[in-house]
């Protein structure tokens, strides 16, 4: 089989089969293939896109291009995970798992890094200090069998194909090719060994895809091809116009998380409401439940009884951080040195939050990244203190700005000014969940 073949051959707007995607993934995680023709190859899938069951034969291609998780001599429980696709505060991901992982079922979550305006979880984990997230698989599977739940970046041997193509394309103008991006996402969770996943698919100014329509149609593609590989999936379209929660930036968004699953439910409404609504989704989807307000009464119940933040107090542990980051939040996440406040200019509402600019004015600021090499100041970020409807008089404080350099406050506190809107009239209310894709 030649390489040169297969891009001919998907350039001419041919159906590929298993074998060949095989082989082309074999290539671009060993090596054997080219740079430039694997992003011919990817040129020719974007030019032709491909069909429903060939996207399915190349998230699995890329799946066995490495080692695959099997967690099936370490539980017999259900297996679950979420994936987001980013946004703005979205720190769901760290109370998620041990939450869910409270109710009985197996939370092996595999997670990435933020680049550009939406932040990382494993970014936001390793604020907490010699928090481990490079973890091999031996001892993912014993804490998966101890403890019910593992938050863990990819490792090299799982999806390697994955790594390649994506930062290919990148480099090749093909990032918006809807099959390829289904195949990125799902590849690295069919490899994980999971047998249910919950999607979470952003739309407004945060998100990956700001049109609804264009969300929809990714979480549809999502949740098809997942069931083509023999998963159990159905996805959530949820609300990134404006910033989740009050955090933005890793120490702030692991306070908040403690917090959250410590009982204060009034913190951040918004986090809170979408919390139990993919937690309970997460249940229902692997069978645990099949009674959704049951569901939601068991978890509203585990973090009343301080059994989710127990959980995250033992994960917390078990990957080597300190158990005081669940014990004093408030004082074992501190924030930058330097801060502003944003403080209203005029009487009314605030009208609207701009999730981008709110996330683009933290990487200035110094809690994310613009390339992979860029280093995290796991201090900096923003405290929303009110939020869209919230009714503010002149003077009052909408937000608290932290950094570890004049320089970048400054610049922070500039384009964050212009992310905040304020009316004379309350906002009407927006639904954090728009649908359910099932």
């Amino acid at each position: 089989m030649r390489m040169i073949d297969l891009i001919i051959k998907k350039r001419n707007g041919h159906t590929l089969t298993q074998t060949e995607f095989d082989f082309v993934a074999q290539g671009a995680a060993n090596g054997t293939v080219p740079d430039y023709q694997l992003s011919a190859f990817l040129m020719a899938c974007f030019l032709h896109p491909l069909s429903d069951a060939e996207t399915a034969m190349l998230t699995k291609a890329m799946a066995h291009s490495g080692g695959r998780l099997d967690f099936s001599a370490s539980t017999q429980l259900p297996k679950v995970d979420k994936h987001s696709t980013g946004g703005v505060g979205d720190g769901i991901s760290m109370a998620l798992a041990p939450l869910v992982a409270c109710a009985g079922v197996a939370v092996p979550m595999m997670s990435g890094r933020g680049l550009g305006h939406t932040g990382g979880t494993l970014d936001k984990l390793e604020s907490i200090k010699n928090f481990e997230v490079r973890i091999p698989a031996k001892l993912i599977y014993r804490q998966i069998q101890k403890l019910g739940v593992c938050m863990f970046g990819q490792t090299k041997d799982l999806a390697p194909a994955d790594k390649k193509l994506y930062s290919l394309r990148d480099a090749t103008g093909t990032v918006e090719s809807r099959p390829l991006i289904v195949a990125s996402i799902l590849s690295k969770k069919y490899a994980e060994g999971v047998d249910s996943l919950l999607m979470d698919v952003k739309y407004g100014s945060g998100a990956f895809m700001q049109k609804l329509e264009d969300s929809r149609k990714l979480a549809r593609a999502l949740v098809h091809t997942a069931k083509l590989l023999g998963l159990k999936c159905r996805a959530l379209i949820t609300y990134m116009d404006q910033p989740l929660g009050r955090a933005i930036g890793n120490a702030n968004e692991m306070r908040q998380t403690v917090q959250i699953l410590k009982g204060n439910k009034i913190l951040a409404p918004d986090f809170y409401e979408l919390l139990l609504q993919e937690a309970t989704e997460m249940l229902l989807i692997c069978g645990k439940y099949k009674d959704a307000q049951k569901a939601r009464a068991l978890l509203e119940a585990k973090i009343e009884s301080g059994e989710a933040a127990a959980k995250l107090r033992e994960m917390i542990k078990w990957q080597g951080g300190s158990p005081r980051a669940v014990d004093d939040p408030e004082n074992y996440f501190q924030n930058a040195k330097l801060s502003q406040t944003i403080k209203a200019d005029k009487n009314g509402y605030v009208a609207h939050i701009d999730a981008k600019t709110a996330g683009m004015a933290g990487v200035l600021l110094g809690a994310g990244r613009n390339t992979m090499e860029d280093e995290i100041d796991y201090g900096a970020g923003i405290w929303l203190y009110k939020k869209a409807g919230d009714k503010v008089k002149k003077g009052d404080t909408i937000a608290m700005l932290y950094a570890s350099d004049k320089k970048r406050l400054k610049d922070g506190v500039t384009l964050f000014k212009t992310a905040v809107q304020l009316s004379a009239k309350r906002p009407a209310p927006y639904k954090i969940v728009k649908e359910i894709i099932k």
